[in-house]
């Protein structure tokens, strides 16, 4: 018998040189894709084509290939098609609603990879017709927040939120996607709260309605009101704000267990001692045996709850017992600034790295622009945490301690730290911890010039609510001196190459603003009489750096008066 192939819709016979046979649906895409209306020879043409399976491949195919002069001769049938679509949502038949669904979803991305250059109102008018675009989006939308909240299967609700996340991603920038003001008029926000708050439909679908919810906050945020950023401000439902927090627990557990799978795969060796992590910057493959790939979305999803939500504050400062999700999410997700979430109670041992992978996997090459932005967001994330007060008093609270394992990059002027029981220590230990790591790791000429002020500036904000609250941490400040004094070291070395990049002065000014600070609050929050010995030991040991400073500052500022 001869053997039967499946391309592209087409069915033929291999072993015949007979014209080859399509698909019936591929047939019945052809007639929707002809200038006549496919109902004026089959009458049931509609019902019969969301019975069929869906070809998604040849149907997104077959509109990127029509040119917008094409698409509008037959935008009519195109019309028809979404308008079918949404009426089959309706059905009760839950075939015909699935193929609807992913009918939709070819039309979303096919009229969108084509017609790029268009406007958004061309792509509506293209779609569903500008007159009636109001009315189906109104109908789609209901009919989505239909589905999510009701009894339907699993599987239904979350095709649903794929239609979503498609739909809002089918432009580069989410602000000139258009079709999303009828998403803001229609608001889907409850259900997304409702899948959040609930156990069995988060551990189902969690993750994408967190990155639904996380786009759909961004569409036009400094432009125009967004009901998203409203509804999401005032959010303080504890069941929900918790759902919404172990989801991105749940997905930074996932990210920090990979990254260690792949630490100890590659232990061992010369070789892997160089190609640890941030020093993959300096070989070429390194980052193909360490790195994990990072997901912004998940990070995008932190920042938006911790900049838009005071209450969600109190989820990161709270312990919750550990939860298995069902699902894990397709794509790795990265490390961030809060996994305090989902900790162990205080003094066990705790697998955090707590935004370790700043200094780690999102900073490994930084001619890549996509980790250069993981890194900055991460650091944003920190800074609207240590602007917080409730965030601040969790931090620094003796009574919560954890132990927290943060990676070290071996480097030649420090050994690789022996294996040692890690300390039991508030969290803002880690945290600066992480900031010394950053500071020492990443002097290089590509000079992350607005990370490195930002992490500055983390350190300033948390050193200020200890001076407030007269908080005298047990921290080994004398790494911080060294890590700072170094910092400037790097400055004065590189002054030439990095003036003609960045107002290095800034940079400078809080370095020396932060030694000001020690130097004259410091008796409100170092541990000891001694700590303040040790720094005027390391500041007049290092004087030469503050004076060739000084240098540096008054001869640009002779050269400006010219």
């Amino acid at each position: 018998m001869a053997q039967i192939e499946k391309k592209a819709g087409l069915l033929r016979r291999t072993s015949s040189s007979k014209k080859p046979l399509k698909e019936k649906v591929v047939l019945m895409y052809d007639e929707i894709f002809a200038k006549e209306d496919p109902t004026k020879n089959n009458p049931r043409f509609w019902d019969e084509l969301f019975l069929m399976k869906v070809n998604l491949e040849y149907l997104e195919g077959k509109l990127e290939s029509l040119d917008g002069d094409e698409v509008m001769k037959i935008k009519d049938n195109i019309n028809s098609l979404f308008h079918h679509c949404v009426q089959a949502l309706g059905e009760e038949h839950q075939i015909k609603v699935v193929n609807a669904l992913q009918t939709l979803c070819a039309l979303f991305r096919g009229v969108h990879q084509k017609n790029k250059s268009a406007t958004g109102f061309d792509i509506i008018n293209m779609l569903m017709g500008f007159d009636k675009a109001e009315l189906r989006m109104k109908e789609l939308m209901e009919s989505l927040d239909s589905l999510l909240c009701g009894d339907g299967s699993e599987s239904l609700k979350s095709l649903c939120l794929k239609l979503l996340l498609c739909l809002v991603t089918v432009t580069d920038n989410i602000s000139q996607n258009t079709i999303l003001e009828y998403v803001m008029i229609n608001s889907i926000f409850e259900a997304i709260l409702r899948i959040l708050s609930d156990v069995s439909s988060r551990a189902q679908h969690g993750y994408d309605a967190v990155v639904l919810l996380a786009l759909l906050v961004n569409y036009r945020k400094y432009e125009s009101v967004n009901p998203y950023i409203v509804k999401l401000s005032i959010v303080d439902d504890e069941p929900t704000l918790d759902g919404m927090g172990m989801v991105i627990h749940h997905a930074l557990t996932e990210y920090n267990r990979q990254y260690k799978d792949k630490e100890e795969e590659n232990q061992g060796g010369f070789f892997s001692t160089l190609s640890s992590m941030v020093g993959s910057m300096f070989i070429a493959d390194a980052d193909e045996k360490l790195s994990v790939q990072t997901n912004e979305a998940i990070l995008l999803a932190l920042y938006e709850a911790v900049h838009l939500n005071r209450n969600f504050i109190t989820v990161l400062a709270q312990s919750h017992p550990e939860i298995e999700m069902a699902t894990t999410p397709a794509t790795p997700v990265p490390a961030s600034p809060t996994t305090p979430l989902g900790t162990t109670p205080p003094s066990l041992d705790s697998e955090l790295f707590f935004c370790a992978h700043l200094t780690i996997d999102f900073l490994c090459v930084f001619s890549d622009e996509h980790r250069l932005n993981s890194a900055r967001l991460c650091l944003i994330i920190l800074t609207c945490i240590a602007e917080d007060q409730y965030a601040d008093a969790f931090l620094h609270d003796d009574n919560m301690n954890f132990r927290v394992n943060l990676h070290r990059m071996p480097m030649r002027h420090r050994k690789k730290a022996a294996d040692k029981s890690i300390p039991s220590r508030p969290l803002v230990c880690a945290v600066l911890d992480l900031m010394v790591e950053f500071i020492i790791t990443h002097m290089m000429k590509e000079f992350p010039m607005d990370l490195y002020v930002r992490c500055v500036q983390i350190i300033h904000k948390l050193i200020c609510y200890q001076k407030k609250c007269r908080i005298r941490m047990h921290y080994t400040w004398r790494e911080l001196w060294s890590a700072l004094i170094n910092l400037l070291k790097f400055l004065l070395s590189n002054e030439t190459i990095l003036l003609a990049k960045h107002n290095i002065f800034q940079l400078a000014l809080q370095v020396v603003n932060l030694f000001n600070m020690f130097i004259t609050y410091g008796d409100t929050f170092l541990p000891t009489p001694s700590s303040y010995d040790e720094l005027y030991y390391e500041i007049i040991r290092m004087h030469q750096v503050f004076e060739n400073l000084y240098c540096m500052g008054k001869k640009s500022s002779l050269k400006l008066s010219k």
